[in-house]
Order: structure tokens, then sequence, then C-alpha cells
């Protein structure tokens, strides 16, 4: 269903023209297509959509939780709405409309939080959500995707148009490494299996992914045998290639753009004490708050690197 590019380089398309572009093409075909925003048009990229559909714009202001109050009634009388804000204002400050008027309720949400973890760089700790995923990860029956690449993003918007319930998407803005080609299909629930390994399984989402394929390669150099998983759905988490990473590699290294705390690390522990456990090693935010920084200083600062991954999978393959 996906094929791998051959050489993983920073894409020339940023994923807020990837999320624009399909949600023109998703509007064009179907009337029911409706966008929000919270006052930030032009931070997401989507100034053509509000042109060319401004009866199925709606310009909400900074006003997230009344965003998501809107999106709620537009999917009462039949809409598909896509809602989107900064990551922390489209998690943390809405989280009880998430749940009452959205999740509760049984509609048809979508949800798109920008600029997650580091990638909201200058932004500084305010705008940067170390913790939307495990904020929302405990409301029922929400789905939690965080996609890898433009063609990734593309395919999930695309998809979500057709599906029922309440979705939160964890995009970046920006340009990302670019790992899929273009017509790759995704299905959401499922991780993805990057390359195969028999010493260490390294399980990763959104930028990390890229990360988790260099420190494969770091480790090949070393004689150790890494798989990678792209693990792009939080929530339904894929228990069963968990179980089965655990199972045929012995120990897995989580490594996530995120708290480790309430993460896609903490996800995977939840899977392997259901099924198979094994030691695990967690990459990412050590329960820390956010700063102002370019994108690669906050890697560095945060251990987010190929590097941390590699010391990772070393320590966690003594544990075995």
């Amino acid at each position: 269903m996906f094929k791998l590019l051959k050489t993983f380089q920073k894409s020339p398309k940023l994923m807020r023209e990837a999320y624009c572009d399909t949600m023109l093409s998703l509007a064009a075909s179907n009337k029911n297509i409706v966008a929000l925003d919270a006052d930030l048009v032009s931070s997401s990229g989507m100034k053509k959509f509000f042109e060319a559909y401004p009866d199925r714009a709606i310009q909400c202001g900074i006003a997230e939780a009344n965003m998501i109050g809107v999106a709620a009634g537009l999917s009462l009388v039949g809409k598909i709405p896509y809602a989107h804000s900064f990551g922390p204002f489209a998690s943390r400050r809405v989280c009880d409309q998430i749940f009452i008027s959205a999740a509760y309720a049984k509609l048809n949400v979508r949800i798109i939080g920008s600029d997650p973890g580091v990638t909201a760089a200058y932004n500084g700790g305010t705008h940067m959500p170390f913790e939307d995923m495990g904020v929302l990860r405990s409301i029922p029956e929400i789905t939690l995707i965080e996609p890898t690449d433009p063609v990734m993003l593309s395919d999930i918007v695309r998809q979500l148009a057709d599906l029922y319930g309440v979705y939160y998407v964890r995009m970046a803005r920006k340009n990302t490494i670019g790992i899929y080609e273009e017509g790759s299909i995704f299905e959401i629930g499922k991780g993805n299996l990057l390359r195969n390994g028999t010493d260490v399984t390294i399980i990763a989402s959104g930028i990390m992914v890229a990360e988790a394929l260099k420190a494969a390669e770091m480790l090949a150099d070393e004689g150790v045998s890494a798989r990678v998983v792209d693990m792009f759905t939080w929530k339904p988490m894929d228990i069963e290639l968990v179980a089965r990473c655990a199972e045929e590699t012995g120990a897995i290294v989580t490594a996530e753009n995120h708290n480790i705390f309430g993460g896609l690390g903490a996800a995977v522990a939840e899977a392997c004490v259901k099924t198979v456990p094994a030691p695990i090693e967690m990459v990412g935010i050590k329960d820390q708050f956010g700063q102002v920084g370019t994108e690669d200083y906050l890697r560095k600062a945060y251990n987010l690197t190929a590097a941390a991954i590699v010391d990772a999978a070393k320590k966690v393959i003594e544990r075995k």
C-alpha cells in the first residue's frame, strides 16, 4: 500500500500546503467539507481554501473552545468539519469541548493541531505541545494520528472525509523529511514496517521516523540489526504489530516528539504489558516544558536525535 522513497531528504512541499491542497480537492467533490480556523489561516496555509470556498470556511477567531462547539454543530447538520489551531490550543485548551461536545455526543469532527513539539520553534513553550496526544488519549473512541510527511498527510486528510468519529491529527506545518512515494496509501490504526531487523525494534512517529531510520543505519555500521516501525496512529495502537516486534526482536525503543508520559512510549508499553513483555527505552521529552529556539537547537536540547536513539538501542539490548 505504501512505498518508500529511495533517498530520504527534506520534502519540497510544506505540510500545510499538502493540507490545503487536499482540502481544496475534497471540497471540489464534496459540498459538505467545511474548514474552521482560530485566527491562523495564514499559519495553517489555508488562504486559498478560504478564498475559494468562503461559504464553507469559518474564521472563528482566538476562541478555540467555541470553534469546537461550532464544528460539533456543523456535524449535527451533516457537514464534515476540519478545525485547525496550534497544537496546545487544539488539545489542552479545548479538552472539555472535545470530550463533551464532540466525543461524548458521538459526532463527526476532525481536529488539526499544528506545530507539534519542537517544531513550534520560536513560538516557544506556550505554543509547544509536548502533551497534546497525552491529554487527548484518555478520551473514549477518539483516534489520534501523527502524519509523517506530506504524502501521508494528504492521504489521511482525504480518508477522514469518508470516516465518522472524532479525529485529532498532529500536523507539522513546514518541511519534513520525505519518507513515502507519491500515491502511497496508509491504513489508520496500523503501523508501517519500514525496515526489518532482529536485535531491536525502533517504534517512531512524526519527525522522529527519519531519525529512527538514521539510527538504524548507524547501528548497522556497528553490527546491530534494527527494525524500524512508523507508528503514525497512536490510538488505536497497533497492538498486534507491537507484540510481534517484542516477540521477534526482544527489545524496543520508542522515539517521539512528545512527553514520554502519556505519549507514544506509554502506549507501546501498555501494549507490551498486555501481550509480550519486553524491555523498552523511551526517547522523547523527559517531563519538561518547551522553550524558544530553532528546531535544530531544540532537537539537540531535548535529545530528539538519531544518536540518542542509538544510545537507547544499545542500552535496551543489554537489558534483554
